[in-house]
């Protein structure tokens, strides 16, 4: 497994991670798909450091972090990125960034708009949040 392949898997799980690769996939996430309201993280270290917080702020982002020690608090995005693991990035063991970036890509784009999910009654997440979105727009 490479170095990004690693970085990437690492970016839930590790309290250690580098605070410096997590405020320039933040600024490239803000640059690549603008600004939301809320950003919520774990507690872990990388995540409350001033720099990182620094950019939120910068943008005007509500700060919201899940409790101590709540796992709970952010399991959906835990299974998330247990399914890209085991579905995708452990199988194709990419070689280099550029292959790593497309093939996460492809992935989401068949996770949200082709994967049915249980948990939604057997419907994919696009088609639970296009119905929703749909039903807001109608009232």
């Amino acid at each position: 497994m490479h170095w990004h392949t690693r970085k990437v898997l690492s970016w839930r799980a590790s309290n250690t991670m580098d605070s410096d690769f997590c405020v320039e996939a933040l600024e490239e996430a803000l640059r690549g798909y603008g600004t939301p309201e809320i950003f919520n993280t774990d507690q872990g270290t990388q995540f409350t450091a001033d720099a990182f917080t620094r950019v939120l702020k910068d943008h005007e982002v509500t700060i919201s972090m899940d409790g101590k020690a709540r796992w709970i608090d952010n399991v959906f995005v835990e299974q998330l990125w247990r399914s890209v693991k085991y579905e995708d990035v452990y199988l194709r063991a990419y070689e280099t960034p550029a292959a790593l970036r497309a093939g996460l890509d492809k992935y989401f784009r068949f996770y949200n708009t082709r994967r049915r999910h249980t948990g939604l009654d057997r419907r994919t997440p696009d088609a639970v949040y296009f119905e929703q979105t749909a039903l807001k727009s109608a009232a």
